[in-house]
């Protein structure tokens, strides 16, 4: 009796199990969107883990945002210098090119470094904006061959400040640290504001037209991020740019003469100007490779703690200031400026969080393609600048507070007040205030009378040495 009880619940329960397994079979589509949404999750794991595997495909258009968010910063610099130096349109275009294979070689080299040179952190690398005075004011008097000179000895000195990082970094203590990538955060606002009208020296800047470009592009990239789930959010910069370009066609403000006679394939030239060594552009160049330094312990430790809620290691920081130098000599044998790990996109990683080193890897190979390709070129080139203003401003504002969440963490006492007060009012203060230079000579104003980050490191380094400890700034009780 027991045995017949048993079958015979088995037997009312046996149609409800076949008709479970019968509709899990015969229901794709529900079994389609677990599928989907499993495979979502994968993904959205993988971008924020910075060794995860990863589908190169699903994985490209994350590495395309990084290369828009840049790509106009990265050959700003370039368009400057090559206009000081009165080259042709030709020799202009052809460093512009080298311009782009040298920032691919430098973020693949960073992602993946050779021996001890390289962070292996997910920095992209661009044309630093850091040594256009002096390379503009050493072009106007002794020609590019001798910025070249000094591209190639400075960088150098970058290389073996990298592999010796270990003996000097005491010198740059978190609030140190703190305070670079603070005003680091503050020097690119005015970037990110020049781009919002249209760009430095544009003819209509603030014109309506450039302002209704970047506000669309960036209400886009907001509503993106709002209104999408999932990895989809982490786009929304690619998709403000994308928006704000095809709105900026039917405008007629996208510049669609860099497309004329273009070759579909053209090779980088190597060594294209006869490099010359000067001492005094050498020393003013090295003198600015020591600040790129800085900025790199900024900008990886600013890296760190957006992307990965962490501090870098030394091996990771000493890595990427050797990176820096070694990939900046590579740019002089291509006739091209120095290059740095790029705020912007630390700003773009501390919105998406994605820091997952073959996505970044996917950006750095299109500059590389870009490089070989004019038309690519072309296109990232013609991209207009009120549109890549409206989609990067919100970026800056975030190495801002990654500066301010780090100087809590260094901690409120009032010798660290002390030292980021003064040396963010100093910094940021006086190079608003240029003429207050006016009494120093040449070569110190070229490195900091348009450079608060130098500025405000090398005030917060004095401070740190020659300030007392903190129990001298305490209220003596009565």
């Amino acid at each position: 009796m027991v045995q017949q009880s048993r079958n015979q619940s088995e037997m009312r329960q046996t149609p409800e199990r076949a008709s479970d397994e019968m509709g899990d079979a015969t229901n794709p589509t529900e079994q389609g969107a677990r599928s989907t949404a499993k495979d979502s999750g994968k993904t959205a794991s993988a971008l924020t883990d910075m060794n995860a595997s990863i589908s190169f495909w699903k994985g490209l258009p994350f590495g395309l945002q990084h290369v828009m968010a840049m790509f106009v910063a990265n050959l700003a610099p370039i368009f400057l210098v090559a206009a000081a130096a009165g080259m042709s349109p030709a020799e202009s275009a052809m460093v512009i090119q080298n311009g782009l294979l040298v920032a691919g070689l430098g973020t693949c080299l960073q992602l993946y470094p050779l021996w001890r040179v390289g962070g292996r952190l997910p920095m992209v690398t661009g044309i630093s904006f850091t040594y256009v005075a002096a390379a503009v004011a050493i072009v106007a008097h002794q020609g590019y061959g001798v910025v070249v000179g000094a591209v190639l000895a400075g960088g150098l000195v970058e290389l073996i400040l990298g592999l010796t990082a270990d003996y000097w970094r005491r010198f740059v203590p978190p609030i140190v640290s703190a305070i670079v990538v603070t005003s680091i955060g503050f020097s690119l606002l005015s970037v990110g504001a020049q781009s919002f009208g249209g760009g430095a020296g544009a003819k209509d800047f603030g014109s309506w037209q450039n302002l209704t470009l970047a506000v669309i592009s960036l209400v886009a990239c907001l509503a993106f991020q709002l209104l999408m789930k999932g990895t989809a959010k982490q786009l929304s910069v690619l998709f403000g740019l994308v928006v704000g370009y095809v709105v900026a066609l039917f405008m007629g403000k996208v510049d669609l003469s860099g497309f004329q006679n273009l070759q579909i394939v053209s090779l980088p030239r190597l060594m294209p100007f006869k490099p010359e060594f000067d001492a005094g552009a050498i020393i003013s160049f090295s003198l600015l490779y020591v600040v790129s330094s800085v900025e790199v312990i900024g900008d990886t430790t600013a890296l760190c703690k957006v992307g990965m809620d962490r501090k870098p290691t030394d091996r990771e920081m000493s890595g990427a200031i050797a990176g820096d130098g070694f990939i900046s000599m590579v740019s002089g044998l291509f006739g091209c400026l120095p290059l740095t790990s790029f705020a912007q996109n630390i700003g773009l990683v501390a919105m998406t969080k994605v820091v997952n080193r073959k996505v970044i890897l996917s950006g750095g190979l299109i500059l590389i393609l870009a490089s070989f390709i004019p038309g690519v070129a072309a296109v990232f080139d013609s991209l207009p600048q009120a549109v890549l203003g409206g989609c990067t401003i919100m970026m800056f504002g975030n190495i801002i507070l990654s500066g301010f969440q780090m100087i809590a963490e260094a901690g409120f006492t009032q010798r660290n007040i002390t030292i980021a007060a003064l040396s963010l009012t100093i910094g940021i203060g006086f190079t608003q205030v240029k003429d207050i230079f006016v009494a120093f000579p040449a070569l110190f104003q070229s490195i900091f009378s348009n450079n608060c980050i130098a500025v405000a490191f090398v005030v917060a380094v004095i401070l740190n040495l020659v300030l007392p400890g903190e129990e001298r700034f305490q209220v003596s009780k009565p």
